[in-house]
């Protein structure tokens, strides 16, 4: 094996260390020229996360947080799976059709559940 044949690797992770490199040292080069850091109230208010910034790290959490989090991301994934279904609709027939009702029905009786129990209410 000759040293030519490794060539396309490393170009490859050379390519890669730029690529992840280079954006970085941009950004720090213009922060650094042009950036002027002048905090004030509003720059270090709570922004979308709903509690300080600067408070200790180890503050506890309500458990809403997890519970919105774990059932957006349940719900997600559950209607990821429309759309292979839908594509593929005519293909599986009635037989699929209707096992996708089922899975559809299970999901709405879940939603339900979880709205009668109050986990979608913020308080």
């Amino acid at each position: 094996m000759s040293l030519d044949q490794y060539l396309p690797v490393f170009l490859f992770i050379l390519v890669g260390i730029g690529v992840g490199v280079a954006p970085q040292l941009m950004g720090w080069f213009i922060a650094k020229g042009i950036g002027v850091h002048r905090p004030d109230a509003a720059k270090n208010s709570p922004y979308e996360c709903g509690f300080e910034a600067f408070e200790d790290a180890r503050m506890k959490f309500d458990v809403r947080y997890y519970l919105v989090a774990i059932l957006f991301i349940l719900f997600d994934l559950e209607i990821a799976f429309l759309f292979p279904w839908a594509v593929a609709l005519r293909e599986i027939g009635p037989v699929g059709f209707w096992a996708m009702m089922v899975f559809l029905t299970i999901l709405v009786v879940g939603f339900i559940y979880e709205w009668k129990k109050g986990a979608l209410d913020w308080e």
